[in-house]
């Protein structure tokens, strides 16, 4: 595999494309009409093409990857003035490319490698529209990340009041895809005002989808003893406006 097939179609199990078709289970219009809010699908993508996709995003798009992040402010407890009126913003430390400018190194890799084309096709946009059962713009923003061992994203909301496309909540769409050095990462998130609900994302080929803004972090990634240095996580994202919930 030296290129992303031209659709995302071309990735799924026998699984995933009774997804697709809407013949199983999964597609149940599972955000439509209700408060569901995420949802994580194993046995997705096809595990032979997510181990070539991990090749081909380790050779062609990580050395071109820039690091996103955010510390705890140093005085973040030291100007606390009250007993328990602690705040945090959103930290983490993650390697990404949001592709925003088509003359970026980055850019033109992933349309080298046919990724940008796979994320903007028909069939990635309808995947997300058929387990949701939401109406979405086709008109996506993509991302690619990468966590590496001790990797996060600490807690956040998503929410985007100041923009008026996503400010009444919008839809991320995941891609994960693995190696074999990692060992856990998991995500932990707000059910009922507590953050009581933690999903493995340690998954090979697998989709979560999120309808967003709701609060929730991602753990650490843990790579396997001894082989820390190795441990990639690579996560493919679309970001997509609701057009009806």
């Amino acid at each position: 595999m030296r290129r992303f097939p031209r659709e995302f179609s071309e990735m799924l199990t026998p699984s995933g494309m009774n997804i697709l078709a809407c013949e199983t289970k999964d597609c149940r219009a599972l955000f439509a009409g209700s408060r569901k809010y995420f949802v994580v699908l194993d046995g997705v993508v096809d595990t032979e093409m997510a181990e070539n996709s991990v090749r081909l995003l380790d050779t062609h798009l990580y050395p071109l990857l820039s690091v996103e992040q955010r510390r705890i402010a140093p005085d973040s407890i030291s100007r606390m003035k009250e007993n328990y009126q602690e705040e945090l913003n959103k930290t983490m430390h993650i390697k990404t490319a949001f592709f925003r400018r088509r003359d970026a190194r980055a850019y033109r890799a992933a349309e080298r490698i046919g990724l940008l084309s796979m994320l903007y096709s028909d069939t990635f946009i309808s995947f997300a529209e058929a387990v949701t059962g939401l109406k979405l713009d086709r008109n996506l923003s993509v991302q690619v990340s990468c966590y590496e061992h001790g990797d996060y994203v600490g807690p956040h909301n998503d929410h985007h009041p100041e923009e008026p496309d996503f400010k009444s909540g919008y839809l991320d769409f995941h891609v994960m895809f693995t190696n074999n050095a990692v060992a856990h990462q998991f995500l932990v998130y707000e059910e009922r005002g507590h953050f009581s609900r933690i999903v493995d994302l340690n998954i090979q080929g697998g989709v979560s989808i999120y309808k967003l803004p709701f609060w929730h972090f991602t753990t650490p990634l843990t790579g396997k003893t001894n082989q820390e240095a190795d441990a990639r996580r690579w996560l493919l994202l679309g970001s997509f406006r609701i057009l009806t919930h």
